[in-house]
């Protein structure tokens, strides 16, 4: 007896980049231990059988995941800084990532804590947290010697940091007297 199963696909072009999507949702909500196929096809959407069908498990997909973190805030950096015409504009650019929260927004920062320790317990992922530092440090080398480029990576990711949860918030003219401490 044969079946006639008149069975269609639905054409989804966006399908995977909203899994994607989803998996930082759910790490957000559930950190990345807490993460699983179940809880990301649900946050997505989809079938199941669309994790297995798009990648070839957790690790693959959070690496993924984390790399489009990076990138776009690794961008959202760089951008504002490829703005700078001269060194007073480019600190003037740091205090405004910085102050105006241009990297550090609650998502990110929760998402690049996620990202941190996930990459410390997996080698082979700390090359996309070299990546993000190398682009920052290359866009402060325009106008800084590597030295105070990486001082300034690390005040912009500390400040950020701090910021998330420190009641006492600095405002913009603090921000610049430490960064043009920092610069000397």
């Amino acid at each position: 007896m044969s079946s006639n199963r008149n069975t269609t696909r639905r054409f989804d072009p966006d399908r995977k980049q909203r899994i994607i999507d989803a998996v930082l949702d759910v790490i957000l909500e559930h950190g990345v231990q807490g993460t699983t196929h179940r809880r990301v096809a649900a946050a997505a959407g989809v079938p199941l059988g669309s994790m297995s069908y798009h990648f070839r498990g957790m690790d693959e997909l959070l690496h993924i995941a984390f790399t489009q973190v990076a990138r776009t805030s690794s961008s959202e950096f760089v951008a504002r800084l490829a703005q700078a015409r001269n060194r007073e504009e480019a600190i003037q650019a740091i205090v405004d990532i910085i102050a105006g929260n241009i990297w550090s927004t609650p998502r990110t920062l929760l998402l690049s804590y996620e990202l941190y320790a996930f990459a410390a317990r997996r080698p082979e992922l700390t090359a996309i947290m070299r990546e993000w530092m190398q682009a920052s440090r290359d866009a402060l080398g325009r106008f800084f010697d590597p030295l105070t480029c990486r001082a300034l990576d690390a005040l912009v990711e500390g400040m950020g940091i701090h910021g998330s949860v420190d009641p006492s918030l600095l405002d913009r003219k603090e921000v610049e007297d430490i960064i043009r401490r920092v610069c000397g």
